[in-house]
């Protein structure tokens, strides 16, 4: 419960910043806001504001412990004009975002830089060169 409350808290801090119009001082207004909390715990939330921040996220109780498994989705405008979306889920595996705007690894395998190639070659040889009883053991 406490969770859903800070969450709740930060949507409606999060929608006061007016993101939509760079460089404007002016207020944004709370166009929607709907809470539906039901007595399991579960809930939905829906906030809009006038300068295009949206959050849409629900939850339940059925994490360890009865922490808070939530969902949702919420989008605004950057300052540079770019819109951003970002999906997500928290559960017992983390804060899970998922945006085109969020940084990529590159696919594995990747090529390995030849600096690092000519270490382990290096590391293999001294080891090589090692007497038996001084060599590691890779258990």
């Amino acid at each position: 419960m406490k969770f859903v409350i800070l969450a709740l808290v930060a949507a409606v801090a999060f929608a006061e910043k007016p993101y939509g119009s760079v460089g404007s001082s002016e207020e944004a207004e709370i166009l929607q806001h709907d809470f539906d909390l039901q007595d399991d715990g579960s809930y939905k939330l829906d906030v809009k504001t006038s300068n295009g921040i949206s959050v849409s996220q629900q939850g339940r109780p059925e994490g360890p412990e009865g922490a808070v498994v939530k969902s949702g989705v919420f989008s605004y405008t950057a300052p540079d004009g770019t819109p951003v979306e970002v999906k997500f889920v928290a559960d017992a595996g983390g804060y899970q975002p998922d945006s085109d705007l969020l940084p990529v690894a590159p696919e594995f395998p990747h090529p390995i830089p030849q600096f690092v190639l000519d270490q382990i070659a290096k590391a293999a040889e001294e080891d090589r060169n090692r007497s038996p009883e001084d060599r590691y053991t890779y258990a």
